[in-house]
């Protein structure tokens, strides 16, 4: 039985990777490693918790001595490394613990393979899943290819490209057998609601303000959750090793026209008349270096491993709305810091 290394599997992208190899895979035993910081959340994924291959380990990827153990005790054939400090607004107001999480934290996890493996690289792989915010800003035209060069704006931008940098050196120097990717903004159930989407659904249900930021003209790509953890599995088990493959949604929203269409939706799931939550929009400052564009040209991954999104921006909208509505108890433990309580209870 091969074991899989997931480090952030309590967070919003995580929980989806580790349910998804959890139950698609009972040939693997997957060790879930979080630190169940604000944005780690057991309930995320309380689903498997009980499946005989799985096993949650509470622990911080920035302690190379525990990491180094772990890896001694579990000798592990893989790792899916999707831990990191991830909110840009926080990296600004806080950039070193971007820096502790993000680059120590994947030079800990680079090491401890290194050395657990020992050169003997047949059916190992170190996948490090990073961000299309490491190249930069995009003009009105033009798409992030994976050959776009790097120019990170915020600190957390920097510190993403710089732990990629460090796993293709890795690569390069030691032969560390690697696979990287660079996604899009996600969207889905369980995304903490300090983010765009989950926020804007908390805020309509409570009659809230919506803030966003400057004219709202800023643009991304959205790409659901489960189709990128469907992109995960794809590259983790057919990937080639040293490529990197972005992974986008194949569309683009400005986020003032983003949240009009939540609006609609919320509205008229809530059986409020359309067009009620428009007038909660409130525009406030603008976020300092905030990038006007990315946009992800996700032809390589979809040529070479045949993996494209499997819903469209509208239909993956109403499915992530439906959820949050059916789960109006997870919302109200994760806003009101209950979730945190999870831990203690199930695993003390």
């Amino acid at each position: 039985m091969k074991k899989i290394l997931i480090t952030g599997g309590a967070g919003f992208i995580g929980s989806h990777v580790v349910r998804r190899m959890v139950t698609r895979y009972p040939n693997y035993h997957i060790v879930n490693l979080d630190a169940l910081t604000y944005a780690g959340n057991l309930e995320n994924i309380a689903d498997v918790e009980k499946l005989p291959n799985y096993t949650f380990v509470k622990g911080d990827i920035t302690d190379a001595h525990f990491i180094d153990s772990l890896f001694k005790t579990h000798a592990f054939d893989g790792v899916i490394h999707l831990a990191a400090e991830s909110h840009v607004d926080r990296s600004i107001t806080d950039p070193l613990a971007f820096v502790r999480t993000n680059v120590l934290g994947t030079m800990n996890l680079l090491n401890a393979a290194k050395t657990a493996w020992q050169g003997q690289f047949e059916g190992k792989r170190f996948y490090h899943i990073s961000t299309d915010e490491v190249y930069g800003t995009l003009g009105a035209t033009g798409l992030f290819t994976e050959e776009t060069p790097y120019d990170p704006n915020s600190p957390y931008s920097a510190s993403k490209a710089s732990s990629d940098h460090f796993v293709r050196a890795y690569g390069e120097t030691y032969g560390l057998p690697y696979v990287l990717t660079n996604c899009s903004n996600n969207y889905g159930p369980n995304h903490f609601p300090e983010k765009l989407i989950p926020l804007c659904i908390h805020n309509i249900i409570q009659e809230k303000p919506l803030p966003i930021y400057g004219d709202g003209k800023y643009t991304r790509d959205w790409l659901y959750v489960i189709d990128h953890a469907i992109a995960i599995d794809l590259v983790f088990h057919e990937g080639k090793n040293h490529e990197t493959y972005n992974i986008g949604g194949f569309n683009e929203w400005q986020n003032i026209d983003l949240v009009r269409l939540l609006c609609q939706i919320m509205d008229r799931k809530l059986g409020r008349e359309v067009g009620t939550s428009e007038g909660l929009i409130t525009f406030v400052k603008d976020r300092p270096g905030h990038d006007l564009r990315y946009a992800i040209d996700a032809s390589k991954i979809n040529r070479e491993l045949g993996w494209s999104p499997s819903v469209t921006f509208e239909e993956g909208l109403e499915q992530t709305v439906d959820w949050y509505l059916q789960n109006a108890q997870w919302l109200q433990n994760v806003t009101s810091g209950a979730y945190r309580e999870y831990y203690e209870k199930q695993y003390q």
